[in-house]
């Protein structure tokens, strides 16, 4: 994965993420399957301009979702967490 874009694939807005921007100057991203916190560390700095501190991976499984007699999955993602270094900031909103 060489593009930068390739591997952040969308910013996680959620209240949780809002929050830890807020407090602790952290940003949540959704990243592709195969990449790793190095790649990610430097996808998020040719793209946005900003310093990284810290990169923490967790891969979210899927759950299972049920409509009437209908049983499926929610889609598994790949989610990290970049600290930003102090002075730092990315506007998502």
């Amino acid at each position: 994965m060489s593009n930068a874009r390739d591997i952040i694939i969308r910013p996680i807005i959620t209240e949780k993420s809002m929050h830890l921007q807020e407090v602790d100057n952290k940003v949540t991203f959704e990243v592709a399957r195969g990449s790793n916190k190095t790649q990610v560390k430097i996808a998020v700095e040719e793209i946005f301009n900003v310093k990284v501190e810290k990169v923490n991976i967790l891969n979210q499984r899927p759950k299972s979702k049920r409509v009437g007699k209908y049983v499926g999955t929610t889609s598994a993602v790949r989610k990290a967490v970049v600290k930003l270094a102090a002075g730092h900031k990315i506007n998502l909103i």
